[in-house]
């Protein structure tokens, strides 16, 4: 799908950028926001913390009157004056207004005098907040607060809260006494805030990377649509539906090309339509030509007849040209009938006459008819059949044909060595293997061979007359009964001609009985393939073994 498709390629892509991009800018975009919230309420909280500081301290030096009357009072133990303090502090005043954050005030002296407000006990303190302060108290830098934020979880609560802790030194010179005042400032709102911010940023980027789908979607169908029908129509016109034209809309990119698409249709089809005129005036010709040939040839087939049966009262000058005129004719003779067979390939009128036939007696007949001319190279014939037969539905002649062919090709290019034909046969196919000795084939000649006229050497001539054109009849008689005919040949190592036809008229093959390449040659690649050079290492005197 995603190899075939390329409105799904568009979508997928678009939909992985868009992803990328929204997941880049909502972490940007939450980042700020959480600065910014965050920042904001920090910067309100340590304001907060410095106003109650120095109403902490206002509250912790009073005026001379006031301050004897409070030392009266601490004395005889009646009155705290940090409780007045947190009162004033917290808010928990006349007006029962209370506010959103805690405070804790330690007096390091007297640790006794100690108040807090809500839950807050000394424990809730961070260390390293109070590490910082006392710090600063040593330094009597009164000043300088501290604040970081700490998930604190604060007693007869399961779980903890995020807190922004915020910590000063109150310093009163009437008394020269220090406090230390905490602040804890829950986070609660900020952090329901920035889930919610979260959660709309969640839901609008992904809202937006459908939409931007969507319209990659249609956009992508839009462009696609036309290149599909221009497709579906390229197929059709393959197929040999030439009058396949495309749709023309409107005068964009698209249009232009559904305009060359039927431009370059018409020319085909024209080009076409001219190639099969010249092929039926050319394939006409042949015909006409062959047929005409006929009457004169049979004339002089008959005067040629004569003169060869007389040949003996002639002078040896005269009797050498009537032989050679009778040979000439029987060459003439079969390369007309060759022209009159490719004739009716060209024009589709080749048939079958189908019937069961045992291929062992189709091999047989033919070696029979190739024996003489093997006789005269000095060529014998080596059999390999099975046992059992053969049976298939072929063409009796046309195979017989085919076979005659590859006997007279492997005894003409054997150069006098033997010949070996092999029958093989499995449930689907029947294969018949031609092997000679001779020249063999060089690399890429294994598919000129079947070409009409083609000759692998130029200079050798031919030596029992044949056309050029018996393998390539040949390879269109294999071809009619739905079979393969191949070929194989190294130079020096000869060449092999395999036939592979079905069984069963109709059928497709699927594979051959017999491999294209000898045994011999496959056993020797093995043994090859097998051996492992060994590297022996040279003596201590540098010498070696002739042996070795």
């Amino acid at each position: 799908m995603w190899r075939r498709s390329l409105q799904l390629q568009v979508v997928t892509s678009t939909l992985v950028i868009s992803v990328i991009v929204v997941v880049v800018l909502g972490t940007f975009l939450f980042g700020q926001i959480s600065k910014s919230v965050v920042d904001s309420s920090q910067r309100s909280s340590v304001s907060d913390a410095f106003a109650d500081r120095l109403q902490i301290a206002d509250a912790l030096a009073p005026d001379t009157d006031e301050q004897t009357k409070t030392a009266d009072t601490v004395k005889s133990g009646a009155v705290n004056p940090l409780d007045e303090v947190m009162d004033t502090v917290t808010g928990s005043g006349e007006d029962g207004s209370k506010k959103r954050y805690d405070v804790l005030i330690l007096n390091p002296a007297t640790p006794g005098q100690s108040r807090a407000s809500g839950s807050v006990v000394r424990s809730s303190v961070p260390a390293n907040v109070r590490a910082h302060l006392q710090r600063y108290m040593r330094n009597h830098e009164y000043g300088k607060p501290v604040g970081n934020v700490h998930q604190i979880k604060f007693p007869g609560e399961s779980q903890p809260r995020l807190t922004f802790v915020v910590g000063g030194v109150v310093h009163v010179p009437t008394s020269g006494q220090n406090y230390e005042v905490y602040h804890f400032f829950p986070f609660d709102e900020e952090e329901e805030l920035l889930t919610n911010v979260r959660l709309a940023i969640t839901v609008v980027g992904l809202g937006l990377v459908l939409l931007l789908a969507a319209i990659a979607y249609l956009v992508a169908r839009q462009v696609v649509s036309p290149v599909r029908l221009a497709r579906q129509a390229a197929e059709r016109l393959a197929a040999g539906k030439l009058d396949e034209r495309l749709k023309v809309r409107g005068e964009d990119d698209l249009a232009r090309l559904a305009n060359s698409f039927n431009e370059m249709a018409a020319n085909l089809a024209l080009k076409i339509h001219q190639l099969e005129e010249l092929s039926q005036v050319q394939r006409q010709f042949v015909s006409d030509v062959s047929h005409e040939l006929r009457t004169p040839l049979t004339t002089v087939r008959m005067a040629a007849d004569l003169l060869y049966d007389a040949r003996e009262d002639f002078d040896p000058m005269a009797s050498r040209s009537a032989e050679l005129m009778q040979a000439q004719l029987e060459r003439f003779e079969a390369m007309l009938a060759d022209l009159l067979e490719i004739s009716r390939y060209d024009a589709g009128a080749a048939t079958l006459d189908l019937e069961p036939v045992d291929v062992r007696d189709v091999v047989l007949r033919a070696i029979g008819d190739s024996e003489a001319l093997a006789e005269r190279h000095s060529t014998r014939f080596e059999l390999r059949l099975p046992n059992e037969p053969c049976m298939a539905e072929i063409d009796n002649r046309r195979v017989e044909r085919i076979l005659r062919n590859l006997l007279f090709n492997a005894i003409e290019h054997g150069e006098g060595r033997d010949v070996v034909v092999t029958v093989g046969a499995d449930r689907d196919a029947v294969a018949i293997a031609v092997r000679d000795h001779g020249i063999g084939l060089k690399n890429g000649e294994d598919t000129l061979v079947f070409d009409r006229f083609w000759r692998a050497d130029p200079s050798r001539a031919r030596t029992i007359g044949g056309t050029g054109l018996g393998l390539a009849i040949s390879r269109e008689d294999a071809a009619l009964h739905g079979g393969w005919l191949q070929a194989w040949g190294q130079p020096g190592e000869g060449s092999q001609f395999r036939l592979t036809l079905p069984r069963a008229a109709g059928a497709d093959l699927k594979g051959s009985p017999l491999s294209l390449v000898p045994p011999e040659i496959e056993m020797r690649r093995t043994w090859r393939g097998a051996m492992t050079p060994v590297l022996l290492p040279a003596s201590a005197d540098g010498g070696g073994h002739d042996d070795d």
